[in-house]
C-alpha cells in the first residue's frame, strides 16, 4: 500500500464539488446583527451553550484569555463585558473550545493516506488532538505514545545529529511569551539559531524596514490615537475579515472628524460600511460609511502611488515653504531628507499615477488631504509585505509620516497590523534567527553559556535546508507550517526528506500528513484551556499589536487529561535532551510559570516586576522609542530613505495575482466555505479577474481552468479554478491561500526580509481538460 498521503489540494480530484457554487453581489456593510448570528452557529455548532458562553464571556477581558486569532489590541479602560470580540475572535474560539476530540482509535481507524484525502476545512473539523501520538517509520497509521517517551524519542534523535544546525525550531505566532522564551532559550543551549518563525512569513519586511528608519520594528501608535487622528491612510489591508475589531477604532476616528483613505486593489467591505452590533444603530442595521477615498491601486502599485502624493506635496511646499512639512521635525529628528528630496525630484507625478494606476484627480485629492494635516496614523498589512519591493515601499510609508511630522505624538505614527495573536511577543521573547547581539550577550550574562553566534534559518532557508539534507530533524510549536508556506510541492518534498518532524499542536492539520520518516503530534492547552500545573491554574501572556504585554489564562476544562501546556512541554523536552548536562534549571520551570517570568524579567529589557504586572488587570506597555520622538538607529535619527519605483513587465499572456483570506478563514484555519463579503459560497478554488482580462485572454465567466507559471524553469500548476469577474484592476488577479500556495515560487522573496512574495505571483491561465 501507498502510505505517501499527496501532496496537491483533494478539492481539485472531486468532479462534483463546483456545481455547489454560490454568488451573489457583495456586501456593502461588514459586522452587524449577521455577524452575530455567524458568530453564534459556529460556537454553539462545535459545544453546548454553557462552554459556549462561558468562553465568549472570558474572551478579550482583563481577567480572560487572549483570543488566539489576530494581535488587534484590547481597549485600555472599560471593556464590553458582554462582547468585547469579533464574529472571527468566536470563530477562533470555536474551532479551540470544540468538544469533538481525536484520539487512538481515531488514529487507529483512519490512515494518513486516508486523511490525507480531505480538504484543509475537512481535517480541521475533525477536532481536538486529546493524546500523543506517533508515526513510526513506514508506518500507515499514527499510534499513540506516553509523554515520556516521546520525549526521549525527540530527545534521543537530536543528540544524534552531528550538528545543532541539523534541527529546525519553528513558532507559530500562537505560542505565548513563556513558552516562547524557553523554546528559543532550549534552542540556543542546543546550539543552534535556526528559529524561522511565522512573522518570516508576513511582517519580518515590516521589521526590517522600521528598524531601519525609526530603530524599532514594531508600531508606535497606541489604540487611543486613532481618535485623536486627522487622517488615517490604510495600505494592503483588509480589517472587516482580518482585523475586525478595528472597525470600531475607525468608526470612533471617523466620528471625531479623522478623514480614511484606503488603498486597496480590491474593494473590501469592512472599508466600505460598517454595522457595530454594540450600538443601537449597529443593531438595526444602520451603516457607518468609513472610507473618504478609495484608491484602487494596481498590485505593487503602492510605492508608485505614495511618491506621487509626495511629489505634489513638495510642489506645494516649495511655493511657500514650512507649509507642508514639518521642516523643524525633519531639522531636529532624521536624516537623508536632501537625498530623498533630490531621488523624489527624478519622477514625473502623471508617470507615477499610471504606474499605481490611479487617476490624476484622486491622486491630488489625497494629496490635499495630506498638506492639510499633520497627525496621520499609516496602517498596513500583507498588501505591502508579500512584495520584492516591501521594506522599500514600508520604508516609502515612512517618508511620507516624516515629512509630516506624524510621529512620536498623539494621533499619529505607524501601525503595521499584525496578523496572529502573539507573533509580536515571540520576536520580543527572541524567536529570531538573528537575534540582537545585545540579546544573546543577555542570555550570556544571565544562564552562563555562550549562545551561537551565527545568523540561523528564516522560513525560506530552512526548506531549502531540509530539501536539500541539511537540516534532518524539523519541530512546530503550533501553525500549519505545509499549508501556510510557499511553494506547496517544494515543501512538501523538503518536509518528507527530515529524519523526524514534530508538530506541537491543538487541532489536527495537514502539516501532520505530509511527515518525516518518524513523526509526532503532541497535543497542548489552547489558550481558553485551563492549564494545572502542580496543582494551580497557570496564565501565560502575550503581547499585542501595539505592545502591551498581558496576562491570558484559560477557563474551560481541557477535552482530556492528556494535554500539557506549552511551556512544560519545551521545559520537559530540555530536561530529556540535555540530561544532567545543562546549565538551566529547567525542571523548576516545570513547578510554576511565575519562574520563567523571573528569568524573562533578568534577560529582557522592559519587563522589570514581570510577575507582579503580569498580573494587573490589562497589562502593561513596552517600552517604545519612536512613540515618544525617541530613534535608536545608528545615527540616532529617523532615516528617509530613497528607493526606485519597480514596473512590473508581463507578457501579453500574464497576469499578476495575489493570495488572500476568505471571510471564513484566519491564516491557513478554514471555519467555512463562504466568502459572505465577496458574495462567494460554498467554494475556494475560485479567481478574481478583471472583466476585461476574461474577454481579452479568450475566457467567460465560470470557465475552469488551470493557473500555472514557469518561475526558475519549474513548472508550478494550480488546477480547476472558476473565474469570477471582480472589481479589481486590469491584468490583476486574486485567490484565496493556501489552495495556490503552490504557485508561490520558493525562489521569489522580499529584498532584505527574504519574506515569499505571495502578493506578487506571475501566472498564465489555460482551460481545464478532463
Amino acid at each position: 500500500m501507498n502510505n505517501k498521503a499527496k501532496i496537491t489540494d483533494p478539492n481539485a480530484e472531486n468532479p462534483e464539488r463546483f456545481l455547489k457554487l454560490r454568488l451573489a453581489k457583495p456586501k456593502t456593510v461588514a459586522a452587524g446583527m449577521t455577524a452575530v448570528l455567524s458568530s453564534a452557529k459556529h460556537v454553539f455548532g462545535e459545544m453546548d451553550v454553557a462552554r459556549g458562553m462561558k468562553a465568549l464571556l472570558a474572551l478579550n477581558q482583563k481577567d480572560g484569555f487572549d483570543c488566539p486569532g489576530c494581535a488587534w489590541p484590547d481597549p485600555d479602560g472599560v471593556r464590553s463585558k458582554i462582547a468585547e470580540y469579533c464574529e472571527n475572535g468566536a470563530k477562533a474560539i470555536a474551532e479551540e473550545a470544540t468538544t469533538k476530540k481525536l484520539g487512538a482509535q481515531f488514529f487507529k481507524d483512519n490512515s494518513v493516506f486516508d486523511l490525507a484525502k480531505l480538504n484543509d476545512y475537512q481535517i480541521g473539523k475533525k477536532g481536538r488532538v486529546a493524546e500523543p501520538m506517533y508515526l513510526p517509520e513506514g508506518a500507515t497509521h499514527y499510534q499513540p505514545i506516553s509523554w515520556d517517551d516521546a520525549f526521549k524519542k525527540m530527545g534521543d534523535k537530536l543528540n544524534s545529529l552531528a550538528s545543532p544546525d541539523e534541527a529546525v525550531f519553528y513558532t507559530s505566532g500562537r505560542t505565548g511569551n513563556e513558552a516562547a522564551f524557553l523554546y528559543q532559550l532550549f534552542a540556543r543551549e542546543y546550539g543552534t539559531n535556526n528559529l524561522p518563525d511565522c512573522s518570516n512569513m508576513c511582517h519580518e519586511s515590516s521589521g526590517v524596514a522600521l528598524g531601519e528608519t525609526l530603530g524599532l520594528g514594531k508600531g508606535s501608535v497606541k489604540l487611543e490615537d486613532f481618535a485623536k487622528s486627522e487622517v488615517i491612510i490604510i495600505l494592503g489591508q483588509n480589517p472587516g475579515t482580518n482585523h475586525p475589531r478595528m472597525l470600531s477604532a475607525l468608526q470612533e476616528a471617523k466620528e471625531a472628524g479623522s478623514t480614511i483613505i484606503s488603498v486597496n486593489p480590491l474593494p473590501e467591505t469592512g472599508l466600505i460600511g460598517f454595522s457595530n452590533p454594540q450600538t443601537v444603530k449597529g443593531a438595526l442595521g444602520i451603516k457607518a460609511r468609513l472610507t473618504d477615498i478609495f484608491l484602487q491601486v494596481k498590485l505593487n502599485g503602492d510605492m508608485a502611488l505614495l511618491k506621487a502624493i509626495e511629489l505634489l506635496l513638495l510642489e506645494e511646499e516649495e511655493k511657500k515653504p514650512g507649509s507642508v512639512f514639518d521642516l523643524e521635525f525633519i531639522k531636529n529628528n532624521t536624516a537623508g531628507y536632501e537625498e530623498f528630496i533630490s531621488n523624489l525630484k527624478k519622477y514625473k507625478v502623471e508617470e507615477l499615477a499610471e504606474a499605481a494606476g490611479i487617476s490624476m484627480e484622486q491622486i491630488r485629492e489625497t494629496a490635499d488631504v495630506f498638506k492639510k494635516k499633520g497627525k496621520i496614523i499609516a496602517c498596513w498589512a500583507m498588501g505591502l509585505t508579500q512584495h520584492k519591493n516591501a521594506v522599500a515601499t514600508i520604508q516609502e510609508v515612512v517618508n511620507l509620516i516624516l515629512l509630516k511630522g506624524s510621529i512620536g505624538k498623539p494621533g499619529a505614527g505607524t501601525c503595521p497590523v499584525r496578523g496572529h495573536s502573539n507573533v509580536q511577543g515571540d520576536r520580543t521573547m527572541g524567536i529570531n534567527e538573528k537575534a540582537p547581539q545585545k540579546f544573546l550577550d543577555s542570555i550570556e550574562r544571565v544562564y552562563g553559556f555562550r549562545p551561537p553566534q551565527a545568523h540561523g534559518y528564516d522560513v525560506v532557508e530552512c526548506i531549502h535546508a531540509m530539501h536539500e539534507g541539511k537540516a534532518k530533524v524539523f519541530i512546530a510549536m503550533g501553525g500549519n507550517f505545509l499549508s501556510a508556506t510557499p511553494d506547496t510541492t517544494y515543501t512538501a518534498e523538503a518536509m518528507r526528506n527530515c529524519d523526524m518532524t514534530v508538530h506541537i499542536s491543538t487541532k489536527l492539520n495537514r502539516s501532520h500528513l505530509i511527515h518525516g520518516k518518524e513523526a509526532l503530534i503532541l497535543p497542548c492547552c489552547g489558550h481558553t484551556d485551563i492549564d494545572m500545573v502542580n496543582g494551580e491554574a497557570q496564565f501565560i501572556t502575550c503581547e499585542n499589536s501595539m505592545g502591551v504585554v498581558q496576562m491570558s489564562k484559560g477557563s474551560l476544562k481541557p477535552i482530556s487529561d492528556k494535554l500539557l501546556g506549552e511551556p512544560m512541554i519545551v521545559a520537559r523536552l530540555a530536561m530529556a535532551t540535555f540530561g544532567d548536562r545543562s546549565k538551566i534549571n529547567w525542571k523548576l520551570y516545570t513547578e510554576h510559570y511565575d519562574y520563567i517570568r523571573n528569568d524573562i524579567e533578568l534577560t529582557i529589557p522592559g519587563f522589570g516586576d514581570y510577575n507582579k504586572r503580569a498580573r494587573i488587570l490589562g497589562g502593561f506597555y513596552l517600552p517604545n522609542g519612536p512613540r515618544e520622538g525617541k530613534f535608536s538607529t545608528a545615527n540616532g535619527k529617523a532615516n528617509f530613505t530613497t528607493s526606485d519605483v519597480t514596473k512590473i513587465e508581463l507578457a501579453e499572456d500574464e497576469l499578476m495575482m495575489q493570495t488572500l483570506r476568505s471571510h471564513d478563514q484566519f491564516n491557513t484555519t478554514i471555519y467555512g466555505l463562504d466568502d459572505r463579503y465577496r458574495g462567494v459560497y460554498n467554494e475556494r478554488r475560485v479567481i478574481f479577474m478583471n472583466e476585461k482580462d476574461i474577454i481579452r485572454l479568450g475566457f467567460k465567466d465560470g470557465d475552469i481552468v488551470d493557473l500555472y507559471n514557469n518561475h526558475g524553469g519549474v513548472e508550478r500548476i494550480a488546477r480547476k479554478f472558476i473565474i469570477i469577474p471582480f472589481s479589481i484592476p486590469e491584468q490583476c488577479t486574486a485567490t484565496y491561500f493556501p489552495e495556490t500556495n503552490v504557485l508561490v515560487p520558493i525562489g521569489s522573496t522580499a529584498d532584505k526580509s527574504n519574506t515569499p512574495t505571495s502578493k506578487m505571483v506571475i501566472l498564465k491561465l489555460r482551460k481545464h481538460v478532463g
